[in-house]
């Protein structure tokens, strides 16, 4: 498994799919090439000074390490955004949070430019 560093791979994942939890946020995207599975994590400023945004990203680089490997999907990136709730959150609660992450299907959002796809309706037309 190796790191996502580059900021054009950050936003890249940042189109695809996302799972929500109270302590982080799992966004993932397929790749098209046969690389290793790779990982990036951020936190915000929002989320408390340095030494506390150091905190969440340690605690999350550690679920990683602690996580099976088979849960994860080949050629995939994938981002954790740390959020505040990380700091208090209980350690084993959190690695539950990030395994059912892994097998939700996930939320697929519209970002970019362009038209965004049309709702389905269940309208009849006249």
């Amino acid at each position: 498994m190796d790191r996502l560093r580059q900021r054009a791979d950050f936003l890249a994942v940042a189109n695809g799919a996302r799972v929500n939890s109270p302590a982080f946020v799992l966004q993932s995207r397929r790749r098209d090439d046969f690389g290793p599975i790779r990982i990036g994590f951020t936190v915000t400023k929002k989320n408390g000074n340095a030494p506390e945004r150091n905190r969440i990203r340690r605690r999350l680089r550690e679920l990683v390490k602690r996580l099976d490997p088979v849960s994860l999907q080949p050629h995939h990136d994938y981002v954790l955004v740390g959020r505040r709730d990380a700091l208090s959150r209980d350690f084993t609660t959190m690695l539950d949070d990030l395994r059912i992450a892994f097998t939700k299907p996930a939320r697929h959002t519209h970002r970019g430019r362009g038209p965004k796809p049309a709702p389905a309706t269940s309208r009849k037309p006249d």
